[in-house]
């Protein structure tokens, strides 16, 4: 479903934890990390498609998360036309996207990457709110930054009350499994997750983050 000018409508989504971190995703069989997104299907209302893709690739439901706020109007990329199917290309110019800025109000254990037979996903991890945009394949880094940008004024504002006891725990833990003592995680992860503690690295030279098989890339 494409536009009179090319753009096939979407949403992007921007997953919060209680830290204000954000869901960052692998996508499957690549090293490419990008938030979640999808199209939006012939009679949904962006809302809709929202919590369609949030089930499709996160595994969550409505109940599991609040929504916080939405980008005001379509923010578009366009896509050059190596990246496009042939056949695709002349009336397939990219992608319009309504973003959403969620609270996650369950668990990590309720994510699931595999509730669906066809995932997007193949390991995930929480990321500082101002991701990497290097990482990001470069026709989308604008309306990454745009939406990051927008969404920024509405991130819940932290409870900095215990703060010292955190900094405390933190740093007895540093002590205990200092930066590349190779120590896996000490808790569990949810069903289709893999930990994967430094995802930035080599992505930026990595063809297949630029590469999305799809005439409509996500």
């Amino acid at each position: 479903m494409l536009d009179r000018d090319g753009f096939r409508p979407n949403v992007g989504i921007i997953l919060l934890n209680q830290r204000n971190q954000v869901f960052w995703g692998k996508r499957i069989r690549t090293h490419s990390w990008q938030f979640p997104q999808g199209g939006i299907d012939r009679g949904e209302s962006p809302e809709q498609a929202m919590f369609r893709e949030l089930h499709e690739e996160v595994g969550l439901h409505p109940e599991h998360v609040r929504i916080v706020a939405r980008t005001r109007d379509w923010l578009r990329y366009e896509v050059p036309d190596r990246f496009i199917r042939r056949d695709a290309r002349g009336h397939y110019k990219g992608q319009k996207q309504i973003w959403y800025l969620l609270q996650l109000t369950g668990h990590d254990w309720d994510l699931n990457l595999r509730a669906t037979d066809h995932p997007e996903f193949d390991a995930w991890r929480w990321h500082d709110y101002w991701v990497p945009l290097d990482v990001v394949v470069e026709f989308k880094r604008g309306v990454y930054e745009m939406a990051l940008t927008e969404l920024a004024r509405y991130l819940p504002r932290q409870d900095f009350r215990n703060r010292f006891l955190r900094s405390n725990v933190r740093a007895r833990e540093f002590e205990r499994h200092p930066p590349g003592a190779g120590h896996e995680p000490t808790f569990e992860l949810p069903p289709g997750a893999s930990f994967d503690p430094n995802p930035n690295a080599n992505l930026a030279n990595d063809p297949a983050s630029t590469n999305d098989p799809s005439p409509f890339p996500r």
